[in-house]
């Protein structure tokens, strides 16, 4: 049992009693029919149309993020998933009927998409609406229930979401517990059959480690230093816009941002000066003032990336107000590999300039690093965007542009290595959220007595006949 008071709200709940309602409200069977689903996709997605002004305001509160920029990325593009599932949902949930080898007639072969069940969904404080929905959207089109976990520290958004869900969701469909590290604690004691967290690395760790005691299946959505290439041959202009706003949307609070820019020495100059003009028009020349800058999430978070900045390595930027909570967007150059802002994600808004002469110097640069959930390459020569795409893994990424795959739902997103397992948006939320069951139809009209005892001579025609038919 655990209380939490947030905002004078006095929140109890038993992580026990909450998981065993749910998976009584899966034992029912309620979740299970394709009608139930899109019916309840469908209601979702109007809560979100009716409330949207409540919800940008939300993320204003928490992060001082613009409409537009709040809309896009956040609302807009989880009102696109819910249109994309509903189009398709009947045709994902049948089941699939693949190739069976002659060795195998007469049968049939099928593959049945069914829900998990009990799925926990833990989400971050920098997409606070975002990244707890769009995996939600998942788990309801494959047919489980859900519990989500947003963060404590998007307290606004949090509070919200938890008044619309519990508003129009019975709890043991959908419910969400809102709560700081005891109560994250509590509920990862719990057995789920699904898990999927989006957040730091070491947590990440730990969240597998509790799955672990169940053998539960997890989506880890994590992040790391995502590299971003500049080499000779780019449209200037294009490069410079679509860098910093990957960089700096949202103050640089992304997973996917670039972290780190590695830029041919022959543009370096050109692509900085660039990049300096283009930041004064964005933020009409000074980014505390505008309407279109967010803030850092947290003081503690504040102090963090602060002290990530050396003030003798800043090139541009570099102001800071703790009271605000505001880092101006901020470029650094002349950094070491062992410099804390080289040893650590950023999610903030400074950018190391790290220049380099060849391209083999810039990709054994990046692999002194764990494999980034994204990497940037921007390049119009087709021949180093294909090296770069051979030789460094990585989760996804975009050529020529910044952060925008994230947005595709046609792409499968997640990490490799340390930066995450699992994907999803998409048919591919559906399939994180399904197990696929696989099953043969046998006839009963005729049988093949060779397989069944006594075996005598029948090896050789067992092994002509699997060569022969499969």
């Amino acid at each position: 049992m655990a209380t939490t008071i947030t905002s004078n709200i006095e929140i109890v709940f038993d992580a026990k009693t909450i998981v065993q309602q749910q998976r009584d409200y899966f034992s029912s069977g309620k979740t299970k029919p394709i009608s139930f689903r899109i019916a309840q996709l469908k209601k979702l997605r109007q809560i979100i149309v009716d409330n949207e002004s409540a919800i940008l305001k939300a993320l204003y509160d928490d992060l001082k993020k613009s409409e537009l920029e709040a809309y896009a990325t956040e609302v807009g593009i989880v009102i696109s998933e819910i249109d994309e599932i509903l189009k398709n949902i009947t045709s994902w949930s049948k089941p699939q009927r693949v190739k069976t080898p002659l060795f195998h007639q007469l049968a049939t072969s099928w593959i049945y998409p069914e829900p998990y069940g009990v799925t926990y969904i833990i989400a971050p404080w920098n997409y606070p609406f975002q990244l707890l929905i769009a995996p939600l959207l998942g788990a309801m089109a494959a047919g489980n229930t859900a519990i989500l976990k947003p963060s404590e520290l998007s307290e606004n958004t949090a509070l919200l979401i938890q008044k619309l869900i519990s508003e129009n969701f019975e709890e043991g469909y959908i419910r969400v517990v809102v709560g700081g590290v005891e109560e994250s604690k509590a509920m990862l004691e719990q057995r789920f059959d699904y898990i999927f967290f989006t957040g730091g690395t070491e947590i990440g760790r730990y969240v597998y480690q509790s799955a672990a005691k169940y053998l539960t299946p997890v989506t880890l959505e994590l992040g790391g230093k995502s590299p971003c290439i500049v080499d000779e041959d780019i449209q200037l202009t294009h490069t410079s816009r679509r860098i910093l706003w990957g960089k700096f949307t949202n103050a640089g609070q992304t997973c996917v941002a670039p972290d780190y820019l590695l830029v041919n020495k022959k543009v370096k100059t050109k692509l900085i000066e660039k990049m300096k003009e283009h930041l004064n028009e964005f933020y009409a020349g000074n980014p505390a003032t505008s309407p279109d800058y967010g803030r850092i999430i947290s003081e503690r978070h504040f102090d963090r990336i602060s002290k990530m900045i050396n003030p003798s390595q800043v090139i541009y930027g570099g102001q800071t107000n703790r009271a605000e909570k505001y880092i101006a967007p901020t470029f650094v150059e002349g950094v070491s590999i062992d410099d804390r802002v080289m040893q650590e994600e950023i999610f903030g808004p400074v950018l190391p300039v790290i220049e380099y002469n060849t391209l083999d110097e810039a990709i054994a640069y990046i692999k002194q690093f764990e494999k980034p959930l994204a990497l940037y390459i921007y390049s119009e020569n087709s021949n180093v965007q294909n090296r770069v795409l051979d030789e460094i893994s990585f989760g996804g990424g975009c050529i020529n542009e910044s952060i925008m795959h994230v947005g595709q739902g046609h792409l499968p997103f997640g990490g490799v290595g340390e930066s995450g397992i699992g994907a999803y948006h998409g048919k591919s939320s559906f399939d994180t959220f399904s197990h696929q069951k696989s099953v043969l139809k046998k006839s009963t009209i005729t049988d093949m007595p060779i397989k069944y005892p006594p075996y005598k001579n029948n090896k050789n025609l067992i092994k002509k006949l699997m060569a022969w038919f499969n």
